[in-house]
């Protein structure tokens, strides 16, 4: 199955304190957050494109390669990059997540061959609770029923705009799976606990 990676990069990273984009940060084999996350897709034979979502420039090349801008929020700068796919699958993935496993990429596109959206999930392993505003305990969660959202997510690259044309302007989204929901379905693939979302300095040991 053929598809577009959006690689989201745009962000300002304040948590980690870096003073620049955290994307940047050089890793032990002294390549860049960026390059890693990037990789899984410039590998893969099944991505015909590659959107990278920023608004510095990157020394980084590719033939797969387009670049454009970040919006204001997370789901402008996706959509941004979605305007520049072409592909009947898109796949939208996080800069920041560096350690994306060729086997959750496969397997996620082993699920679109029957479903229209899909994305990579961790299992939750730690007792979950509902806090009210006030800091107390309203109730334990059943965590067999709750994941965590990992990336990609991955859909029909038309229902995606859709989505994006029939959303409430007044909502926020933090991802692509709550723009999806009640749209289609969307099928969660288990993904390895290792693909973090590097966001605090203690993210990087």
């Amino acid at each position: 199955m053929k598809y577009d990676a959006i690689v989201v990069a745009s962000g300002k990273g304040e948590r980690m304190q870096l003073g620049y984009n955290k994307v940047f940060l050089l890793l032990e084999d002294n390549r860049s957050v960026l390059e890693h996350s990037l990789s899984c897709f410039v590998d893969d034979d099944d991505c015909q494109k590659i959107v990278l979502v920023i608004n510095e420039k990157t020394d980084f090349t590719n033939d797969k390669l387009v670049v454009c801008s970040g919006g204001e929020k997370r789901s402008d700068s996706v959509y941004n990059g979605l305007l520049k796919c072409e592909s009947e699958y898109v796949m939208v993935h996080d800069g920041a997540r560096p350690y994306l496993k060729k086997e959750d990429l496969n397997n996620l596109k082993q699920a679109l061959i029957n479903e229209d959206a899909a994305i990579l999930a961790g299992v939750s392993t730690n007792t979950l609770k509902e806090v009210n505003e006030d800091g107390y305990i309203t109730k334990t969660i059943d965590r067999s029923k709750v994941y965590q959202a990992l990336t990609p997510q991955a859909c029909k690259r038309e229902i995606l705009l859709k989505a994006y044309k029939e959303k409430d302007i007044n909502k926020e989204y933090t991802d692509e799976a709550s723009l999806l929901e009640g749209l289609v379905k969307v099928k969660v693939v288990v993904g390895s606990s290792d693909n973090i979302k590097i966001t605090y300095p203690s993210d990087i040991k």
